[in-house]
């Protein structure tokens, strides 16, 4: 007569093995689709902004999405131009493992806060009818057209000194220490020309 702590274990055990197995199998066929969204806004001389916008979208899967379609819709017309690109983009296929990336411009109307909303990828699974959907990472909220003080014309000599000025201190005092020591003094040169 077999022990039912034995019995027990042998069937969690048979249990996991087959969770394991029907796990690996059901999701070694799919793919995997991650997407970053990243935005950089640039102020130009004339007083203007733009904000450059950069998707990025892996497949960390084992298998090819197919009909890979992309939209970011959060631009609102009134408050953004698209000036180079466009804010949507598709593609044929992405490998596994693979990475398409999309960028566009935009050129900013009106001030204030701006939060973008998440980015819109369709693909198409060969084993499903239905489009899959992923959305990208949200951005950080961007101030655009925002008052910045002027920077000051040794600004950047303060951040240099706060950030380096031990080493600078200890550089100025070896030269002039080297200076001192190598130049000979004014007194002695006077008193070797006095005996000759």
């Amino acid at each position: 007569m077999a022990d039912p702590i034995s019995k027990a274990l042998i069937l969690v055990f048979v249990f996991i093995i087959l969770c394991f197995f029907s796990n690996s199998h059901a999701s070694s066929d799919v793919p995997f689709i991650i997407a970053h969204k990243k935005a950089n806004l640039n102020r130009l001389k004339s007083g203007s902004e733009t904000v450059s916008v950069t998707i990025d979208i892996y497949n960390q899967g084992t298998s090819t999405a197919y009909d890979i379609s992309l939209a970011d819709d959060s631009w609102l017309n009134d408050a953004f131009n698209v000036i180079s690109g466009s804010t949507s983009k598709s593609w044929e296929k992405l490998d596994a493992g693979g990475v398409l990336s999309h960028t566009f411009e935009l050129e900013v109307k009106t001030k204030g806060v701006f939060s973008s909303e998440p980015a819109v990828v369709k693909f198409r699974i060969p084993t499903k009818a239905a489009l899959q959907e992923a959305y990208s990472s949200p951005i950080l909220p961007l101030d655009v057209l925002a008052d910045r003080p002027p920077e000051k014309k040794f600004d950047w000599a303060k951040r240099l000194l706060a950030r380096y000025g031990s080493i600078i201190s200890v550089i100025s005092i070896m030269v002039l220490f080297v200076y001192l020591v190598a130049s000979p003094s004014k007194s002695g040169a006077k008193g070797s020309k006095k005996k000759r």
